[in-house]
């Protein structure tokens, strides 16, 4: 039979077989569905078949045969939670986290989201979408294939539609996949610094309508926080936005426990993102309900504040972990080699714990586990090649690009660690 592309001799051909229905918990996480020796066949954009090399090579000839040898070879990295889209930087506040100014102070100051989302609103969606372009390639080299991407930096109907239009041109113009969420509910915008309520009535009665009606996004997330929003406020947009269609999101206990995960779990989101200092009870609510706690160990790095999400616990718990990079310009990383070094280091998970969360947990967090995920006959063949003789590498061996090939969707887009022309 002839293939496109067929794959031989992976020291280790990582499939993560056997669980597109749901997410990876507990011991499962280290379950990786390893192929010794093993080949992958990919036709018309699909993967057509599994096995070991001395199988598939009687069974295929192929256009492209790739040695895989000394190599291994497993699906690409999903980055579920980014706020990709946005204008300038904000260097400026590196100094002042290391001088003890915490983010939320940096924040009533007039920095952070609010310094961002006034350079944002001056941007054209010219340049939003040019400066985005290169953050995709650089996450393309380093084996990131589909990415989410939300809103949150216009703060007003205007703005947030033309993020999520640049989401859109995005995801039609790169060879990633760009998954979007509407993020209205990010912060409250100066305008409104007085009465929130009257935000909150915006974003229900005049944002969702028009995001829904425009087909500009998939989820609808909220920052639960203090002096953000509350979960009163953040349950009314929740369900305001579900009965649009918009499924759930939380940006949930990153500073406080205010019941971010718990809401997340009654509101039926289909993750609770941050979770630093989320109760156990929330936490057993969200296994209860196979909510996927999206972790962000580079946040915690760029806060300063050295206290991490308890994977652990989580792992123990039931909760399905996924890992994502949060790049934002508080936290400017496009590298999911990068976040699962950070997990093995600072979430103590395992090189295998890390790798499912940053694969097929993080395609459940985007609901997408049938599609991508895990290296199984029918599934998109988004395949990343990693020049290291197995997965105890992954986050062992940090500093470098570790990618070697990018295939998406079946096409070599990336071939010794550069992009091809």
């Amino acid at each position: 039979m002839h293939v496109d592309i067929l794959i031989v001799d992976a020291e280790e051909l990582i499939t993560l077989k056997g669980y597109s229905e749901r997410p990876k918990i507990g011991a499962e996480l280290r379950d990786l569905g390893i192929i010794p020796r093993g080949a992958v066949a990919v036709m018309n954009g699909k993967i057509v078949d599994v096995g070991k090399t001395d199988v598939l090579v009687k069974k295929y000839d192929a256009d492209l045969l790739i040695d895989a040898s000394g190599k291994i070879v497993l699906p690409g990295f999903i980055d579920p939670h980014t706020h990709l889209v946005f204008a300038g930087s904000r260097e400026e506040e590196l100094t002042l986290k290391l001088e003890g100014v915490p983010y939320l102070e940096i924040l009533r100051r007039g920095g952070g989201i609010l310094k961002t989302v006034r350079l944002t609103r001056n941007a054209s969606e010219a340049e939003l979408f040019k400066e985005a372009f290169e953050r995709l390639n650089i996450a393309l080299i380093h084996g990131t294939t589909t990415i989410e991407a939300k809103s949150g930096y216009g703060l007003d109907t205007k703005n947030e539609l033309k993020i999520l239009r640049v989401n859109r041109k995005l995801d039609e113009e790169h060879p990633i996949d760009v998954v979007s969420t509407f993020l209205g509910a990010h912060a409250i915008p100066p305008e409104f610094k007085e009465n929130p309520d009257e935000y909150v009535d915006v974003i229900i009665k005049e944002m969702i309508p028009r995001v829904v009606k425009d087909k500009l996004a998939e989820f609808n997330d909220v920052f639960i926080e203090k002096n953000v929003f509350s979960p009163k406020q953040g349950r009314r947009i929740l369900m305001a936005g579900k009965k649009y269609g918009l499924i759930p999101k939380v940006h949930a206990d990153e500073f406080t426990d205010l019941g971010g995960a718990k809401l997340a779990a009654e509101v039926g989101a289909i993750s609770a993102d941050h979770l630093l200092n989320s109760s156990d009870e929330g936490l057993r609510k969200m296994a209860e309900r196979g909510v996927v706690g999206v972790l962000l160990p580079a946040t915690s790095m760029t806060l300063m504040s050295m206290k991490f999400a308890d994977a652990r616990k989580m792992i123990d718990l039931g909760v399905p972990v996924a890992l994502a990079t949060d790049l934002n310009p508080n936290c400017w990383v496009e590298n999911m080699q990068l976040v699962i070094t950070l997990a093995v280091y600072f979430l103590r998970m395992t090189p295998a714990e890390a790798i499912s969360a940053a694969t097929i947990n993080a395609a459940h967090a985007l609901g997408l586990g049938r599609e991508i995920g895990s290296i199984e006959p029918g599934k998109k063949a988004d395949i990343i090649i990693m020049n290291i003789p197995n997965h105890m590498f992954v986050g062992y061996r940090f500093g470098s690009n570790l990618v070697e090939y990018v295939i998406k969707n079946g096409r070599i887009i990336v071939e010794g660690g550069e992009i091809v022309k």
